[in-house]
């Protein structure tokens, strides 16, 4: 008997099964692979075409419509005994994590923020190994300290006077993930993929609102990049890209879905150097070298054995 991930219709089976041919494996990575690339536009989408000083907003606006939208095209009930399970991966997976990357992406340079994202893989084998008991191997927790060298590298010297709020946004936000990335895989659903990732986001962005309401300013008048930059964050940023992010999941282990996170912040670095003129140095380019070899070794680390 071999050991591997199958395919489920919601976010989190794990089952026995023949390991998934390689072409499949390599097709259901790459996929995978599109929703943090999405996702590491977010800070230059943040700073050059949302209003400013509106985390909350940007969070609810980004979660919101996109589950609404999910659940109007897919409709299906999830059952009472898997509600609890249903807030606590809302609250990771979307409330929590979209509030906190929002502030840190408002608060800190994208590339500084990116750097603390770096740490996913390591937080997910950390949590794979309390909760269920798999201890990482050297070579997956190599790859892993070396993607955060890699990222180091690439940030070697930080701007002073880094906001500590930020700072602090951007760790509990990627533990968020982490942990949730985790949950998700482990817990069991019947629940169809979109209509279970439309429910996240639709009690995620509820849970966003009322604080956008009551601790933001209401928005101001909106340019046409405002509305082009909301537009752009719900419909790739949530509508394609968790589902996507979920469907990874079921197909991947853990820990190989967290090293594709490492795309983000290099999106973000090849996002700032494209469009805001920012220059590559030699260091930055070896440091994301090493990176994308870190990523790619984890992939190969969490392959399916037999």
């Amino acid at each position: 008997m071999s050991v591997s991930v199958s395919s489920s219709p919601a976010a989190g089976l794990v089952a026995v099964s023949s390991p998934q041919p390689v072409g499949r494996l390599v097709a259901h990575t790459l996929t995978t692979a599109l929703t943090p690339i999405i996702w590491g536009s977010t800070y230059l989408v943040t700073t050059e075409l949302l209003p400013p000083d509106r985390p909350f907003t940007a969070a609810c606006i980004r979660t919101l419509p996109a589950g609404i939208l999910l659940l109007l095209w897919e409709r299906a009930r999830v059952p009472r005994s898997q509600w609890l399970r249903l807030l606590i991966l809302s609250l990771l997976n979307i409330g929590l994590f979209q509030a906190l990357l929002f502030t840190a992406a408002y608060r800190l340079p994208g590339g500084i923020a990116a750097m603390v994202g770096a740490t996913m893989p390591l937080l997910v084998l950390g949590f794979a190994w309390i909760l269920d008991r798999q201890r990482p191997g050297s070579v997956a927790t190599g790859a892993a300290v070396t993607a955060i060298g890699g990222m180091a590298l690439i940030f070697a010297r930080p701007p002073s006077g880094l906001d500590p709020i930020g700072i602090a946004a951007a760790v509990t936000g990627t533990s968020c993930l982490a942990l949730g990335t985790t949950l998700a895989r482990r817990w069991q659903s019947n629940v169809p993929l979109l209509s279970f990732t439309g429910w996240q986001l639709v009690v995620g962005g509820a849970v966003l609102a009322p604080l956008a309401l009551v601790m933001e300013p209401p928005l101001p008048a909106l340019q046409t990049s405002h509305i082009a930059g909301y537009i752009y964050l719900s419909v790739f940023g949530a509508l394609l890209g968790y589902p996507i992010w979920f469907r990874g999941i079921a197909k991947l282990s853990p820990g190989a879905v967290a090293a594709l996170g490492q795309l983000s912040p290099l999106t973000a670095i090849l996002l700032g150097w494209a469009v805001l003129d920012e220059g590559l140095a030699p260091r930055e380019v070896i440091g994301a070298s090493i990176v994308l070899g870190a990523v790619l070794l984890l992939q190969w680390a969490h392959r399916p054995r037999r």
